[in-house]
């Protein structure tokens, strides 16, 4: 090599395909299927930057009804800011392709494939592809973001969920820079317990509702996945706004339907709650013997049910809490606006420290 050239940052192999330093390829990434017949495949789009850097990947719809990350992938890949990127980005815009072809959160197998980690090369269908995606997709990577709505007629105010012990982890969720961050424990069997392991911290973005695209979450995903990849020295930032305060809760707990019946006038997303506050009310279906679902603690309402029937016990509000709940309540009803005048253009410029 003759003197003062640098050498080429190597190609990524992934499978037969090989993307040179500087390239995009979108790969279909063959999954285990249930028969000869019925081959399947998952969509995957690396973005290999010419400099090198660290290798993140953003994964979606694992639970196949979670529609909204798809969206959020889709506008994700046209920002300008990728032409430029330091190291690696691997998208998975449908992890569990089974599911989204049929409007639902499972496997065929009923497996839920958020809680079949590590999985196994020979195991049930869900293990197969839990240890596929592992594999192909964790193994190869320094951090991960996995993109979530509410699960069928829950919607949820945009947040992160992760693990705030960890330093490095509790970093890049204040980069998100999200309405609000959950310190969530992790689950076994599930992709982020799984990362974990294998020291690969990975964020939980929570947005929006199941099999729905939402623009607040959309926005707010899209401007949070930006902001990490700035944090981690895969694309320069530049600022021209100020951040959003983002505010950290405690704990979390959902309230639930006292009796069977139909529920009217729900509390709004991001509402600040006290101890005894209003959040719905409660009938039968002829409308008598009217109730009100009423908060057992204070906090703010990240979380809750879209669907007006419910059976006794049903979760219907998901509460945050916090050291100072007020305090919290007044940010959060401030985060919309943060997002105001963000498309599907460049973000770059709206980028926060």
């Amino acid at each position: 090599m003759p003197a003062g050239r640098k050498q080429k940052r190597p190609d990524f192999l992934f499978g037969d395909h090989v993307v040179p330093a500087g390239g995009r390829a979108s790969v279909s990434l063959e999954l285990p299927g249930q028969s000869k017949y019925t081959p399947l495949s998952m969509p995957v789009h690396i973005v290999h930057g010419k400099k090198e850097g660290p290798t993140l990947f953003v994964s979606a719809a694992i639970h196949g009804d979670e529609i909204g990350g798809i969206e959020i992938i889709r506008q994700l890949l046209i920002q300008k800011a990728l032409n430029r990127l330091h190291g690696t980005l691997i998208c998975v815009p449908v992890v569990n392709v089974f599911g989204f072809l049929n409007h639902t959160r499972y496997m065929p197998d009923r497996r839920d494939l958020n809680r079949s980690f590590p999985g196994s090369e020979h195991g049930s269908l869900a293990a197969r592809v839990a240890h596929t995606f592992k594999t192909e997709i964790i193994d190869r990577a320094d951090y991960g973001i996995d993109l979530h709505t509410g699960a069928n007629h829950r919607t949820n105010y945009p947040h992160i969920r992760a693990n705030m012990e960890d330093e490095e982890t509790a970093g890049l969720a204040r980069a998100f820079n999200t309405a609000v961050i959950v310190n969530a424990t992790l689950r076994d069997g599930s992709l982020r317990g799984y990362a974990v392991e294998k020291d690969v911290p990975v964020l939980l973005y929570e947005a929006g509702e199941a099999l729905r695209f939402e623009k607040l979450a959309v926005t707010a995903g899209v401007r949070g996945i930006l902001n990490v990849l700035g944090a981690v020295g895969m694309i320069k930032r530049t600022i021209k706004r100020r951040p959003h305060v983002t505010v950290e809760a405690e704990t979390s707990h959902w309230v639930r339907a006292t009796r069977s019946g139909l529920i009217r006038n729900p509390i709004a997303l991001g509402s600040h709650v006290e101890k005894g506050d209003r959040l719905a009310h409660l009938s039968d279906w002829l409308g008598d013997e009217e109730t009100e679902i009423r908060a057992t603690r204070e906090g703010v309402v990240i979380g809750r049910t879209n669907l007006p029937i419910v059976n006794e016990g049903d979760a219907l509000f998901h509460v945050a809490e916090f050291d100072n709940a007020e305090k919290a309540g007044k940010t959060v009803e401030r985060f919309a606006s943060s997002l105001e005048g963000l498309g599907e253009g460049d973000y770059v410029d709206h980028l926060v420290e």
